[in-house]
């Protein structure tokens, strides 16, 4: 197998961008939005919600919300009652996925049900998972980021989770 200059050329650009995509995400900490009442009001109540329907509702307007206070397009939101997909080895759960991030289409999806015995997700792991789905979408319209799970990315999730309130609960 040989390789030509244009080969080359596009295999270190592809390098480099992934470099500085990892390096921006890295040291962007903050989601630098105002949040306003109406953002904190529905995180109070989505910590309190228990059904898909009420899940859907609020999950929505909050997303609507977050993303008017960044600027950035509205993201749209599925929230399903099947179980979480997962997988299992030596016939335990060695992995699970709560939920994901769909850019070109702008899609939450996030499954409001445990992977095992179908329980409704805890209000906080619903939250959790909204708000982590959000900040990937937040980062592809806002920082231009191809969005990963770098120390950067945590920190700005913890940053908005800070100032919604999350933690006072």
């Amino acid at each position: 197998m040989t390789f030509d200059f244009k080969d080359f050329m596009n295999f270190i650009n592809f390098q480099l961008f992934k470099q500085s995509n990892y390096e921006k995400s890295n040291s962007t900490t903050k989601i630098k939005i105002p949040i306003s009442d109406e953002a904190k009001k529905l995180t109070s109540l989505l910590l309190k919600s228990q059904t898909e329907t009420d899940r859907q509702s609020l999950g929505d307007e909050l997303l609507d919300e977050l993303a008017d206070l960044a600027q950035i397009d509205i993201v749209n939101l599925k929230i399903s009652e099947t179980k979480q997909y997962h997988k299992k080895r030596n016939g335990k759960v060695a992995m699970k996925r709560y939920g994901y991030y769909k850019p070109g289409d702008k899609y939450i999806y996030i499954s409001n049900r445990t992977a095992v015995r179908g329980q409704i997700l805890a209000p906080k792991t619903f939250l959790d998972t909204l708000l982590h789905e959000w900040t990937h979408h937040y980062d592809y319209q806002k920082l231009g980021l191809n969005s990963i799970h770098s120390a950067g990315f945590y920190a700005r999730l913890k940053d908005i989770k800070e100032k919604l309130g999350y933690f006072a609960y």
